[in-house]
């Protein structure tokens, strides 16, 4: 299925139901009092994380969603019934953020994360309410408030440990296919990838991670030029980049210069994914002798000063990827170590 990634969408709680004016009168008892009950509350609209889902491709069809109305309060002291809160359920990784105000409300990474993001109405009160030793006769009532209405911007990140980064056709969809069982279509044209594809690659029973094939990018991406544009988010979750270049590009270009390239669209989408790990894996060295390619690697990484570790190697006659993946799961472990330590000092503090 096409992964759909954003989406705008208008929700509405309910209103409150109005208090009721209303009086005792019942046979026996002359004095009767107010007994206008109070309006029920209105409905909530809650946004629910949901790890089944993968897309947001409902959103397409159904772009308002409205809770329910508070009851009306009744005589005789009764209060009018709450209206149902309704639960919209997106996928794990969906960032919503307030239209209006371009605020971001909230982020539900989690299987099962809640967020309010329009709370119902208060329902009014009745004239049960305003009796008093002046007042025995109250014909005053409140209405129920209005409940929240919000234009909201759903937007889906992947929830990748490491994310593909390159040029089109920098080799990115068949190392996916040869470290995962992902199937991303594969072709010698570019913009094969149309959309993520995620794989989950496992290095031994119980020790895996997630990995993303990101659109390939190209030279103003970060402003909207190309299928990159689309996807960028997507790596700002990622914990680790591997950055693809062909180690002699077929169309004669400079392998340094085009990492330059992606580095540079990275720095004007968000300054922090500079910052973020990153890895160079110099691919398609199996159409070169091992010699060659073994230099014009190293060559490439002179001429960029490369200090983060890289690796010479060949998605599609799978040369060096067991060794990278085993790499990077390592790095993951450290990691998860690392943040591990931390939480139980914190706890601990």
């Amino acid at each position: 299925m096409k992964l759909v990634d954003e989406a705008e969408i208008q929700v509405i709680a309910g209103n409150g139901g109005n208090g009721c004016i209303g009086f005792r009168r019942e046979k026996f008892i002359p004095l009767g009092g107010p007994d206008g009950g109070d309006g029920g509350d209105g409905g909530s609209v809650w946004i629910v994380a949901d790890e089944n889902l993968n897309t947001l491709v409902d959103f397409r069809h159904q772009k308002v969603f409205r809770a329910q109305r508070g009851e009306n309060g009744m005589g005789q002291q009764r209060y009018g019934k709450a209206g149902d809160d309704i639960e919209i359920r997106v996928p794990v990784g969906t960032a919503i953020t307030n239209v209006g105000t371009q605020e971001l409300i909230g982020d539900l990474t989690s299987h099962g994360d809640r967020l309010l993001v329009a709370k119902g109405g208060k329902g009014g009160l009745g004239n049960m309410h305003f009796k008093s030793s002046t007042n025995r006769s109250p014909r005053r009532a409140t209405p129920g408030e209005e409940g929240e209405q919000r234009e909201l911007m759903l937007e889906l990140k992947l929830l990748a440990d490491v994310g593909l980064l390159g040029f089109p056709n920098a080799g990115k969809s068949t190392l996916i296919r040869a470290v995962s069982a992902a199937t991303p279509k594969v072709a010698d044209y570019p913009f094969t990838t149309l959309y993520p594809n995620l794989g989950v690659v496992s290095v031994e029973p119980g020790r895996s991670f997630v990995i993303a094939d990101i659109p390939g990018l190209i030279e103003g991406a970060a402003e909207g030029a190309g299928l990159g544009a689309l996807f960028l988010r997507h790596i700002q979750r990622t914990r680790l980049l591997l950055h693809l270049v062909e180690v002699e590009p077929l169309d004669g270009s400079d392998a340094a210069e085009q990492v330059r390239a992606i580095e540079r669209e990275l720095a004007r989408f968000d300054p922090e994914l500079m910052h973020k790990p990153r890895w160079l894996l110099l691919n398609k060295a199996d159409l070169l002798p091992a010699e060659d390619a073994k230099a014009l690697a190293e060559g490439i990484v002179a001429k960029l000063d490369w200090k983060a570790p890289w690796f010479v190697i060949s998605g599609l006659a799978h040369e060096g990827t067991r060794e990278v993946m085993l790499k990077v799961q390592a790095f993951l472990d450290e990691l998860n170590q690392a943040e591990a330590e931390a939480r139980e000092a914190g706890d601990d503090a």
